[in-house]
């Protein structure tokens, strides 16, 4: 009997100190039997692998992608392939301007949309002799220069057609669709506002001397802001002044609605053009300026130059000047600067072009002959000539251009 009292003593000492252990055990390996630790550390050790498995594969798609990137970024074409060919088109009358993805063709009896396989989508008929086009995002005004007709698009087809008093000058549009238009009026010039039916929002009567010639306007995406230029001549000198007009609830009580406005003395200003909702620039012929302010807009930075400016072109994010060049080797050099007034790249080229453009994010120079697109970093995609005399050529798409020929029109990629 004291045998057995003893063994069942020693057991439950064993069981005590093993339940000790086990407690201790526990208390290190924070509140876990040690199976379990061993378990949770192997579970740990999975998700880590698994998630350093996903980093490693992210980062080789994010190399492979930016691999892509500076390939396409840096290549370039020696070729070109003809997707798509009109031949039933009246090249000597007929003018084409891409339109939100599609592609406005117009003359002065017929405008029409037609999309990137030059299939029709709309047609419509009209009666000008000098039809000009001004095109942005997907609203169109097509102007009758010297007649007295205006007419207004979408994407869906004719909004508003005007019958002015007076010869036109020059037409533009905002992306809503509203309309500025410069009238001469003989001794006087008028700057009339349009909305996209055609009816008239406002009328403004200017002098050659006060507050000048009307050089170009300008619209703001929202259609709140009209910008206009104007030039004229005071003690001898020519002056250019630049008015911002605002037809909204802050420019009711300013004279004329002029919420502000700037003086270059002994400077031409022949080119206004409004970036975004808020963002102007004024190209100088010594320089360009910018504006910002949504409301009252306010000159942000003024570029400077010595060299006398040869061609200027414009998008939404670009500015571009050329000049001829000092390099003997090369004709020309150009300076491209961004939206913001910071110099991008400097380049010297020697291409007799007569048209230079931006064209969808391209910068564009050709001749009768020879075409030469860069990237707006100054790569050169593509440097040819192609068969056939040039009439017209500009982007439609990602690596698709339409080039208008003496014998058709092309749709065409560079291989």
């Amino acid at each position: 009997m004291a045998n057995t009292i003893k063994n069942l003593r020693k057991k439950f000492r064993r069981r005590m100190l093993l339940a000790q252990r086990a407690r201790l055990e526990r208390s290190r390996n924070g509140g876990r039997s040690p199976q379990a630790g061993s378990r949770g550390a192997r579970i740990h050790r999975r998700r880590r692998k698994a998630v350093n498995r996903l980093l490693l594969l992210g980062g080789i798609v994010l190399a492979f992608v930016l691999l892509a990137a500076l390939f396409i970024e840096k290549r370039s074409y020696r070729d070109y392939k003809i997707l798509d060919v009109s031949e039933q088109e009246d090249i000597i009358s007929t003018k084409y301007v891409e339109m939100g993805g599609r592609i406005l063709r117009y003359s002065p009896g017929t405008v029409s949309l037609v999309n990137k396989h030059l299939e029709t989508i709309w047609s419509t008929s009209c009666d000008m002799q000098n039809p000009v086009a001004d095109v942005r995002n997907n609203r169109a005004v097509i102007a009758d220069v010297d007649g007295t007709t205006l007419e207004i698009f979408n994407k869906e087809g004719r909004t508003g057609s005007v019958t002015t008093s007076y010869s036109i000058v020059k037409a533009r549009i905002s992306s809503g669709g509203l309309v500025a238009a410069i009238l001469d009026g003989g001794d006087d010039t008028w700057i009339n506002f349009y909305a996209s039916d055609g009816s008239l929002i406002a009328e403004n009567q200017t002098k050659v001397d006060d507050p000048g010639y009307p050089m170009d306007v300008a619209i703001s995406d929202n259609g709140m802001i009209m910008m206009v230029t104007y030039q004229f001549v005071d003690g001898g000198e020519t002056t250019s002044y630049v008015a911002f007009y605002n037809f909204g609830d802050v420019g009711q009580n300013e004279d004329d609605r002029i919420v502000s406005g700037y003086t270059y003395e002994g400077v031409v200003i022949p080119q206004i053009r409004y970036l975004d909702g808020s963002r102007s620039v004024a190209i100088r012929d010594n320089g360009f300026s910018l504006y910002q302010g949504s409301q009252i807009p306010k000159e942000q930075t003024s570029i400077e130059v010595e060299q006398e400016i040869v061609s200027t072109f414009i998008d939404s994010d670009t500015i571009g000047l050329v000049f001829r060049s000092k390099d003997t080797d090369k004709q020309y050099s150009l300076e491209v600067y961004s939206s913001r007034g910071e110099l991008k790249f400097q380049k010297s080229f020697n291409i007799p072009y007569t048209s230079i453009r931006m064209s969808d994010g391209s910068i564009i120079m050709r001749n009768s002959s020879q075409i030469c697109v860069m990237n707006s970093r100054g790569v050169e995609k593509f440097n040819g000539t192609v068969d056939g005399t040039i009439k017209d050529f500009f982007k439609i798409g990602w690596n698709r251009y339409l080039m208008v020929l003496d014998t058709g029109v092309n749709v065409v990629k560079f291989t």
